[in-house]
């Protein structure tokens, strides 16, 4: 899967579109009523996730984009193009609000950002999309789940790994009593040198912005467990370190294009060789600075590299979880144990001799054959979880496998990477329940 590209994915042809009144207690525009759509946020998550497909999926029988809001005024011309729309766009976000009053507002600002333009979202009127992870810390979490409260709006999660078929057929197994009751579960996630090492060069590389891999990318992970389990997280205990990226590097440089080690550094990334990056970012530069292809050795990171957590749950399952992002390989293994079995799952490499790259399910009983599932992983976008959203979100329709995630799911993903984050800083284990006034429960709250 190729994280850099466009996000290209085809729907067949909509013909009169009926939308659920509500999913999962989420409401949604009215039957037949075009939805009207605004947006804050016109990176490549914004453009390329929430934009351009979901014009070319949906179209605008379906959709209406009435407002662009981004604080760089180059990329929201930019993206006019990509979506090929014409709307008003802005740079002053509340003025968008007042003059557009769009009924949804799909967020994908910087993580730490987030909070802002949801709760300010829900007070002008609108319900939220926003993209993971909701947001960056406990106190930012209650004022979102306040103001949810408060102004009868809803908030979408949109975490696109629940919906991808490997996934799905997981979660199917496991409520279905493939290995009894779930007792504990290893779960480790690698991240290679490109993709890993490119969390370094964005804004994620701060602490502030991210909330750290434990909130920005595990948060997916974290979010994959407690749909799996169907429980609450309810104690975290982690450790956490630096030992590649950051102060450990010997040659840095503001950005790789200015870089004067590029011959020798194994990490140069010549950003000039991928027009879209080249014209959303470099070209746009001089409005806000922002420079993409950042020194993954800059000397203020202040974030992870490498990750451990221990989660208890509130029905007494436990699991082992680490992140590393400097691995030589991208992909992950999880391990279910339970009462009759053992189910393990990973995302592999396609290797020489495969005519056509798959995914492996193994589920072994105790006393009893292996069954091996295999599963094609050759559609794109998270492997085929993306569009499966998107038509989730602006059709409706029945929600089977409990896939789509409001607030309170929203919630306990980032609250176990908080918890970990505040773990590792205290040298404590953190309690779940002291973070928000959410309080874990043994079987998941459907939000």
């Amino acid at each position: 899967m190729n994280r850099k590209a466009f996000i290209r994915q085809t729907s067949a042809a909509l013909g009169s579109v009926l939308l659920a009144d509500s999913l999962n207690g989420i409401p949604f525009t009215s039957i037949n009523k075009k939805q009207r759509i605004a947006m804050v946020g016109t990176g490549h998550r914004g453009i390329g996730m929430w934009g351009k497909p979901v014009m070319e999926e949906f179209g605008k029988d379906t959709i209406e984009f009435v407002g662009l809001c981004d604080k760089n005024a180059g990329r929201l011309q930019y993206a006019l193009k990509a979506l090929n729309v014409n709307c008003p766009v802005y740079t002053d976000f509340d003025k968008m609000m007042k003059e557009t009053t769009p009924d949804r507002l799909i967020v994908t600002t910087v993580d730490g950002t987030h909070n802002e333009f949801i709760i300010k979202g829900m007070e002008y009127g609108a319900d939220i999309i926003t993209e993971k992870p909701m947001t960056t810390d406990e106190k930012k979490c209650q004022a979102i789940l306040d103001a949810e409260k408060r102004t009868g709006k809803k908030v979408l999660v949109t975490f696109n790994y629940r919906y991808s078929p490997h996934r799905q057929k997981i979660y199917e197994l496991l409520r279905n009593g493939a290995i009894g009751d779930i007792t504990a579960v290893d779960f480790h996630w690698y991240l290679d040198t490109s993709h890993g090492a490119d969390y370094f060069r964005r804004w994620h590389r701060l602490r502030e912005n991210s909330g750290s891999l434990l909130v920005h990318k595990a948060s997916h992970h974290f979010d994959l467990l407690n749909w799996w389990i169907n429980s609450d997280p309810e104690q975290v205990f982690a450790y956490g370190g630096l030992n590649v990226y950051g102060k450990n590097g010997t040659m840095r440089a503001d950005n790789c294009r200015v870089c004067p080690y590029t011959k020798d550094c194994k990490f140069f990334f010549d950003i000039t060789k991928n027009k879209y990056l080249t014209d959303l970012y470099v070209e746009n530069e001089k409005y806000d600075g922002y420079k993409r292809d950042g020194c993954v050795f800059k000397e203020d990171i202040n974030i992870f590299d490498k990750m451990a957590v221990q989660i208890k749950y509130k029905n007494k399952v436990q699991v082992s979880y680490s992140l590393t992002a400097y691995s030589p390989y991208e992909g992950y293994r999880i391990s279910f144990s339970g009462t009759k079995g053992k189910l393990d799952a990973w995302i592999k490499e396609k290797q020489p001799w495969e005519k056509e790259p798959f995914d492996e399910i193994h589920v072994m009983p105790t006393f009893g054959k292996r069954e091996i599932i295999k599963l094609s992983n050759k559609e794109e976008g998270h492997g085929g979880g993306d569009v499966r959203l998107r038509k989730q979100v602006f059709m409706g329709g029945e929600d089977t496998y409990h896939q789509s995630a409001g607030s309170r799911d929203g919630s306990m993903a980032i609250l176990i990477g908080i918890a970990a984050r505040n773990s590792i800083d205290t040298n404590n284990v953190v309690n779940i329940a002291d973070l928000t006034t959410l309080k874990p429960q043994a079987t998941r709250v459907i939000s």
